[in-house]
């Protein structure tokens, strides 16, 4: 049976990546499609196995391909879900995980409306703002504009499918693979095996 689409956002320094890793460990068949991205690497950062680095001028030819399922600018970079690596994992029945913003998630429901969209929330908004500070990867002028574009996705999370708040990692993922496991048990995904 062919696998599903699961869309993550959420704001810079909710907790994204750690969830997400979590959630990796403990739930079988479940494909983290790796994002292109016009960004450099932070520092330990591995081509392929946490982002596709790409100059511009790859970014841009990769568009005119047609070869992204969405892509976005975020921040001053651009950034991409190439289509093929997750065609490829859904055809091998594997639950897909697409951790993309909100106007990439746009793009996607447009393209595939079966997609499933889950917004992960902060407890709070200082405890988001703490979050950024504390990851030391920003300067403040960069923190204050990761801030700001927080602000305006948080106003779309009522537009997803599910708002999941992180306030706590495991249970942040056990609502995540409870998501899932539900959209598994749909009458059109479990009537497509009696067929």
């Amino acid at each position: 049976m062919r696998g599903r689409t699961f869309i993550i956002s959420g704001p810079s320094g909710v907790g994204k990546s750690t969830v997400l890793k979590a959630l990796m460990e403990q739930r079988d068949k479940l494909y983290f499609s790796v994002s292109a991205t016009t960004r450099s690497p932070r520092t330990g950062e591995v081509d392929g196995v946490h982002y596709h680095f790409l100059d511009e001028e790859t970014f841009q030819n990769w568009i005119s391909h047609d070869e992204f399922l969405e892509y976005a600018e975020y921040v001053g970079n651009f950034y991409g879900t190439p289509k093929r690596f997750v065609d490829e994992a859904m055809d091998r029945g594997e639950d897909v995980i697409l951790d993309i913003e909100v106007q990439g998630a746009l793009q996607v429901t447009e393209k595939r409306p079966d997609t499933v969209r889950i917004f992960l929330a902060p407890p709070s908004w200082e405890e988001l703002e703490r979050r950024l500070i504390q990851r030391g990867t920003d300067d403040p002028q960069r923190i204050h504009r990761r801030l700001q574009r927080a602000r305006e996705e948080i106003l779309t999370a009522n537009t997803y499918d599910y708002v999941v708040i992180n306030d706590c990692v495991e249970q942040a993922v056990k609502e995540l693979d409870a998501i899932i496991t539900a959209e598994h048990c749909r009458p059109s995904q479990q009537l497509m095996r009696l067929n």
